[in-house]
Protein backbone atom coordinates (compact mmCIF):
# COMPACT_ATOMS: atom_id res chain seq x y z
CA UNK A 1 0.00 0.00 0.00
CA UNK A 2 0.73 3.29 -0.88
CA UNK A 3 0.94 6.20 1.45
CA UNK A 4 1.68 9.58 1.11
CA UNK A 5 4.33 11.79 3.08
CA UNK A 6 3.50 12.90 6.03
CA UNK A 7 5.19 16.41 6.67
CA UNK A 8 4.75 16.53 10.30
CA UNK A 9 7.39 13.97 10.84
CA UNK A 10 9.67 17.06 9.44
CA UNK A 11 10.25 19.74 12.03
CA UNK A 12 13.41 20.96 13.95
CA UNK A 13 15.29 24.53 14.97
CA UNK A 14 15.27 27.13 12.80
CA UNK A 15 18.47 29.30 12.75
CA UNK A 16 17.35 31.88 9.64
CA UNK A 17 14.17 31.48 7.40
CA UNK A 18 16.30 33.45 4.55
CA UNK A 19 19.33 32.64 4.71
CA UNK A 20 19.75 29.04 2.89
CA UNK A 21 23.03 28.22 4.48
CA UNK A 22 21.62 28.34 7.72
CA UNK A 23 18.80 26.04 6.77
CA UNK A 24 18.29 22.22 7.84
CA UNK A 25 16.39 19.27 6.24
CA UNK A 26 13.05 20.31 7.51
CA UNK A 27 12.98 23.67 5.95
CA UNK A 28 13.95 22.62 2.63
CA UNK A 29 11.79 19.26 2.38
CA UNK A 30 9.15 19.33 -0.45
CA UNK A 31 6.13 16.98 -0.63
CA UNK A 32 5.34 15.46 -3.62
CA UNK A 33 4.18 11.79 -5.01
CA UNK A 34 5.90 10.18 -8.19
CA UNK A 35 3.10 11.42 -10.51
CA UNK A 36 3.92 15.03 -9.33
CA UNK A 37 7.58 15.04 -10.32
CA UNK A 38 8.74 16.18 -13.74
CA UNK A 39 12.65 15.35 -14.18
CA UNK A 40 14.69 16.68 -11.66
CA UNK A 41 18.27 15.71 -12.38
CA UNK A 42 19.44 17.68 -8.81
CA UNK A 43 17.01 16.23 -6.90
CA UNK A 44 17.16 13.69 -3.99
CA UNK A 45 13.97 11.53 -3.65
CA UNK A 46 13.24 9.91 -0.21
CA UNK A 47 11.16 6.40 -0.08
CA UNK A 48 9.81 4.65 3.45
CA UNK A 49 9.34 0.91 2.94
CA UNK A 50 7.34 0.05 6.37
CA UNK A 51 8.13 -3.66 6.52
CA UNK A 52 9.91 -6.16 8.39
CA UNK A 53 8.07 -9.02 7.49
CA UNK A 54 11.10 -10.41 5.57
CA UNK A 55 12.72 -10.17 8.68
CA UNK A 56 9.90 -12.18 10.67
CA UNK A 57 10.41 -14.81 8.22
CA UNK A 58 13.99 -15.10 8.87
CA UNK A 59 12.97 -15.62 12.43
CA UNK A 60 14.95 -12.14 13.58
CA UNK A 61 13.75 -9.25 16.39
CA UNK A 62 10.81 -7.47 14.79
CA UNK A 63 10.48 -3.12 14.36
CA UNK A 64 12.55 -2.38 11.65
CA UNK A 65 9.09 -1.25 10.25
CA UNK A 66 9.21 1.58 12.43
CA UNK A 67 12.50 3.15 11.17
CA UNK A 68 10.96 5.40 7.88
CA UNK A 69 9.62 7.87 9.95
CA UNK A 70 11.57 8.03 12.95
CA UNK A 71 14.81 8.04 9.99
CA UNK A 72 12.91 10.98 9.00
CA UNK A 73 12.42 12.64 12.57
CA UNK A 74 16.30 12.73 12.47
CA UNK A 75 17.16 14.13 9.36
CA UNK A 76 14.66 16.51 9.64
CA UNK A 77 17.17 18.51 12.43
CA UNK A 78 20.49 18.11 10.69
CA UNK A 79 22.16 21.24 8.48
CA UNK A 80 20.95 21.04 5.00
CA UNK A 81 24.80 21.54 3.46
CA UNK A 82 24.46 20.99 -0.11
CA UNK A 83 23.78 23.38 -2.75
CA UNK A 84 20.17 25.11 -3.29
CA UNK A 85 19.39 23.77 -6.70
CA UNK A 86 20.03 20.19 -4.79
CA UNK A 87 16.33 19.40 -4.03
CA UNK A 88 15.08 17.34 -1.36
CA UNK A 89 11.58 15.77 -1.91
CA UNK A 90 9.53 13.06 0.16
CA UNK A 91 7.53 10.66 -1.97
CA UNK A 92 6.26 8.49 0.89
CA UNK A 93 6.37 5.19 1.81
CA UNK A 94 4.88 1.83 0.58
CA UNK A 95 3.85 -0.02 3.71
CA UNK A 96 3.38 -4.16 3.20
CA UNK A 97 0.22 -5.39 4.76
CA UNK A 98 -1.22 -8.45 6.23
CA UNK A 99 2.50 -10.32 5.29
CA UNK A 100 2.20 -9.42 1.85
CA UNK A 101 5.82 -9.18 1.05
CA UNK A 102 6.14 -10.31 -2.09
CA UNK A 103 3.66 -7.35 -3.17
CA UNK A 104 5.38 -5.04 -1.11
CA UNK A 105 8.53 -5.42 -2.98
CA UNK A 106 7.13 -5.51 -6.45
CA UNK A 107 5.31 -1.81 -5.20
CA UNK A 108 8.71 -0.56 -4.22
CA UNK A 109 10.44 -1.50 -7.28
CA UNK A 110 7.35 0.62 -9.21
CA UNK A 111 8.26 3.24 -7.27
CA UNK A 112 11.68 3.38 -7.46
CA UNK A 113 11.48 2.83 -11.21
CA UNK A 114 9.54 5.62 -11.73
CA UNK A 115 11.81 8.11 -9.14
CA UNK A 116 14.89 7.15 -11.80
CA UNK A 117 12.56 7.63 -14.94
CA UNK A 118 12.27 11.25 -13.40
CA UNK A 119 16.41 11.43 -13.35
CA UNK A 120 16.53 11.51 -9.62
CA UNK A 121 18.46 9.87 -6.74
CA UNK A 122 16.26 7.83 -4.86
CA UNK A 123 16.95 7.14 -1.14
CA UNK A 124 15.39 3.95 0.46
CA UNK A 125 14.36 4.35 4.09
CA UNK A 126 13.93 0.50 5.50
CA UNK A 127 12.68 -1.47 6.79
CA UNK A 128 14.33 -5.10 6.94
CA UNK A 129 16.81 -6.02 4.50
CA UNK A 130 13.82 -7.27 2.34
CA UNK A 131 14.02 -3.52 1.66
CA UNK A 132 16.83 -4.41 -1.16
CA UNK A 133 14.91 -6.91 -3.39
CA UNK A 134 12.03 -4.01 -3.59
CA UNK A 135 15.56 -2.02 -4.68
CA UNK A 136 17.07 -3.89 -7.05
CA UNK A 137 13.33 -4.66 -8.72
CA UNK A 138 13.21 -0.65 -9.34
CA UNK A 139 16.94 -0.86 -10.74
CA UNK A 140 16.59 -3.54 -13.07
CA UNK A 141 13.20 -2.32 -14.47
CA UNK A 142 14.44 0.67 -14.78
CA UNK A 143 18.09 -0.33 -16.76
CA UNK A 144 16.28 -3.29 -18.84
CA UNK A 145 17.40 -7.14 -18.57
CA UNK A 146 20.68 -6.76 -20.73
CA UNK A 147 22.85 -4.26 -18.23
CA UNK A 148 25.04 -5.02 -15.75
CA UNK A 149 23.63 -4.24 -12.68
CA UNK A 150 25.68 -4.20 -9.47
CA UNK A 151 24.86 -4.97 -5.89
CA UNK A 152 27.49 -3.25 -3.68
CA UNK A 153 26.09 -4.59 0.42
CA UNK A 154 27.57 -3.07 3.31
CA UNK A 155 26.79 -6.08 5.79
CA UNK A 156 27.89 -8.64 8.63
CA UNK A 157 25.61 -11.22 6.54
CA UNK A 158 25.54 -12.97 2.77
CA UNK A 159 21.34 -12.80 3.01
CA UNK A 160 21.90 -16.21 0.57
CA UNK A 161 20.10 -18.59 2.70
CA UNK A 162 17.86 -21.25 1.21
CA UNK A 163 14.20 -21.27 2.47
CA UNK A 164 10.99 -21.85 1.52
CA UNK A 165 9.75 -18.27 1.29
CA UNK A 166 11.69 -15.05 0.58
CA UNK A 167 12.85 -13.01 4.12
CA UNK A 168 15.52 -10.77 5.06
CA UNK A 169 18.26 -13.34 4.59
CA UNK A 170 17.45 -14.20 0.90
CA UNK A 171 17.46 -11.87 -1.30
CA UNK A 172 21.01 -12.14 -3.13
CA UNK A 173 20.87 -15.70 -3.79
CA UNK A 174 17.13 -15.25 -5.16
CA UNK A 175 18.93 -12.59 -7.71
CA UNK A 176 22.22 -14.24 -8.58
CA UNK A 177 19.76 -17.64 -9.36
CA UNK A 178 17.84 -15.74 -11.55
CA UNK A 179 19.40 -13.07 -13.13
CA UNK A 180 22.33 -13.64 -15.26
CA UNK A 181 23.53 -9.71 -15.34
CA UNK A 182 23.82 -9.51 -11.85
CA UNK A 183 26.84 -9.18 -9.67
CA UNK A 184 27.06 -8.88 -5.80
CA UNK A 185 29.96 -7.31 -4.02
CA UNK A 186 29.26 -7.33 -0.16
CA UNK A 187 31.72 -5.31 2.32
CA UNK A 188 32.27 -6.63 5.84
CA UNK A 189 31.47 -9.75 5.98
CA UNK A 190 31.96 -11.69 9.85
CA UNK A 191 33.19 -15.06 9.92
CA UNK A 192 30.85 -16.24 12.53
CA UNK A 193 27.68 -14.48 11.26
CA UNK A 194 27.53 -16.86 8.49
CA UNK A 195 28.04 -20.28 8.14
CA UNK A 196 30.12 -22.36 5.86
CA UNK A 197 27.56 -23.48 3.87
CA UNK A 198 27.05 -19.86 3.17
CA UNK A 199 30.36 -19.35 2.31
CA UNK A 200 30.00 -22.08 -0.33
CA UNK A 201 27.10 -20.38 -1.56
CA UNK A 202 28.54 -17.15 -1.98
CA UNK A 203 31.30 -18.44 -4.03
CA UNK A 204 29.15 -20.93 -6.59
CA UNK A 205 27.23 -17.93 -7.28
CA UNK A 206 30.25 -15.51 -7.86
CA UNK A 207 30.11 -13.23 -5.06
CA UNK A 208 32.54 -11.24 -4.16
CA UNK A 209 33.04 -9.79 -0.56
CA UNK A 210 35.81 -8.84 1.72
CA UNK A 211 36.13 -10.12 5.65
CA UNK A 212 35.22 -7.26 8.08
CA UNK A 213 38.77 -7.84 9.82
CA UNK A 214 40.30 -7.10 6.01
CA UNK A 215 38.18 -4.02 5.34
CA UNK A 216 39.21 -0.47 5.18
CA UNK A 217 38.99 2.81 3.21
CA UNK A 218 42.54 2.32 2.42
CA UNK A 219 43.85 1.02 -1.19
CA UNK A 220 43.23 -3.29 -1.54
CA UNK A 221 39.60 -2.07 -0.88
CA UNK A 222 39.14 0.72 -3.06
CA UNK A 223 40.63 -1.07 -5.73
CA UNK A 224 37.91 -3.78 -5.51
CA UNK A 225 35.07 -1.18 -5.43
CA UNK A 226 36.93 0.44 -8.76
CA UNK A 227 36.74 -2.81 -10.44
CA UNK A 228 33.57 -3.95 -9.39
CA UNK A 229 31.98 -0.81 -10.68
CA UNK A 230 33.92 -0.89 -13.99
CA UNK A 231 32.35 -4.26 -15.10
CA UNK A 232 28.39 -3.00 -14.47
CA UNK A 233 26.50 -0.25 -15.61
CA UNK A 234 24.58 0.71 -13.02
CA UNK A 235 25.11 0.13 -9.04
CA UNK A 236 23.35 0.12 -6.35
CA UNK A 237 24.38 0.69 -2.62
CA UNK A 238 22.85 -1.10 0.21
CA UNK A 239 23.79 -0.89 3.89
CA UNK A 240 22.39 -2.94 6.10
CA UNK A 241 23.18 -1.29 10.19
CA UNK A 242 23.89 -4.67 11.58
CA UNK A 243 27.11 -4.55 9.90
CA UNK A 244 28.07 -1.85 12.30
CA UNK A 245 29.48 -2.28 15.60
CA UNK A 246 26.84 -3.35 18.57
CA UNK A 247 27.75 -0.49 20.84
CA UNK A 248 27.59 2.29 18.04
CA UNK A 249 24.44 0.23 16.51
CA UNK A 250 22.37 -1.68 19.22
CA UNK A 251 19.06 -0.64 17.41
CA UNK A 252 19.43 -3.82 14.66
CA UNK A 253 18.21 -6.85 14.34
CA UNK A 254 20.90 -8.99 15.10
CA UNK A 255 23.49 -6.61 16.41
CA UNK A 256 27.08 -7.33 15.95
CA UNK A 257 29.58 -7.52 18.70
CA UNK A 258 32.71 -7.42 16.23
CA UNK A 259 31.30 -4.96 13.24
CA UNK A 260 32.52 -2.02 11.82
CA UNK A 261 33.41 1.23 12.87
CA UNK A 262 30.81 3.57 12.06
CA UNK A 263 33.90 5.58 10.44
CA UNK A 264 35.01 2.91 8.70
CA UNK A 265 31.06 2.64 7.14
CA UNK A 266 30.88 6.27 7.01
CA UNK A 267 34.43 6.24 4.26
CA UNK A 268 32.99 3.24 2.53
CA UNK A 269 29.78 5.30 1.35
CA UNK A 270 31.48 8.36 1.17
CA UNK A 271 33.64 6.62 -1.41
CA UNK A 272 30.42 4.54 -3.30
CA UNK A 273 28.16 6.93 -4.16
CA UNK A 274 30.63 9.27 -5.47
CA UNK A 275 31.33 6.82 -8.07
CA UNK A 276 30.14 7.53 -11.79
CA UNK A 277 27.47 5.10 -12.40
CA UNK A 278 26.40 4.36 -8.40
CA UNK A 279 22.79 5.88 -9.08
CA UNK A 280 20.74 4.89 -5.73
CA UNK A 281 21.11 4.09 -1.88
CA UNK A 282 18.85 2.51 0.99
CA UNK A 283 19.37 1.70 4.28
CA UNK A 284 17.92 -1.36 6.38
CA UNK A 285 17.61 -3.34 9.51
CA UNK A 286 17.74 0.41 11.87
CA UNK A 287 15.34 -1.21 14.54
CA UNK A 288 13.74 1.96 16.71
CA UNK A 289 11.47 -0.33 19.47
CA UNK A 290 15.60 -2.22 20.32
CA UNK A 291 17.43 1.38 19.93
CA UNK A 292 19.40 3.07 23.27
CA UNK A 293 18.60 7.16 23.70
CA UNK A 294 17.78 6.97 19.93
CA UNK A 295 21.73 6.24 18.68
CA UNK A 296 21.47 3.99 15.54
CA UNK A 297 18.54 5.99 14.43
CA UNK A 298 20.60 8.79 14.70
CA UNK A 299 23.75 7.18 13.64
CA UNK A 300 21.62 6.02 10.73
CA UNK A 301 20.74 9.56 9.58
CA UNK A 302 24.26 11.09 9.53
CA UNK A 303 25.06 8.09 7.16
CA UNK A 304 21.90 8.77 4.74
CA UNK A 305 23.28 12.91 4.70
CA UNK A 306 27.13 11.29 4.17
CA UNK A 307 25.44 9.27 1.10
CA UNK A 308 23.89 12.21 -0.20
CA UNK A 309 26.40 14.17 0.03
CA UNK A 310 28.57 11.59 -2.19
CA UNK A 311 25.53 12.02 -4.46
CA UNK A 312 26.03 15.68 -4.59
CA UNK A 313 29.48 16.26 -5.03
CA UNK A 314 28.86 14.36 -8.56
CA UNK A 315 26.00 16.69 -9.82
CA UNK A 316 28.59 19.54 -8.47
CA UNK A 317 31.66 18.20 -10.89
CA UNK A 318 29.49 18.29 -13.85
CA UNK A 319 28.34 21.56 -13.48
Amino acid sequence: MYQLANSRLWQGRIDSKTDFDSFRFHQVVEFKNTEELADRKQAFTIVGFECDEGVRRNEGRLGAKHAPDELRKALAALPYHFEKYQKLIDTGNIICEDGRLESAQRELGNHIENLLKRSTTPIILGGGHETLYGHYLGARQFIGADKKLGLINIDAHFDMREADAPSSGTMFRQILETDINAGYLVLGIQSFGNTKALFNKADKLGCQYILAENLSTECATKLAIDDFCHNHDYVLLTLCTDSIAASAAPGVSAPAPFGLDPLVVRGLISYITRKENTRSFDISEVNPLLDENGKTVKLAAYLIAEAMDGFADKVIEKE
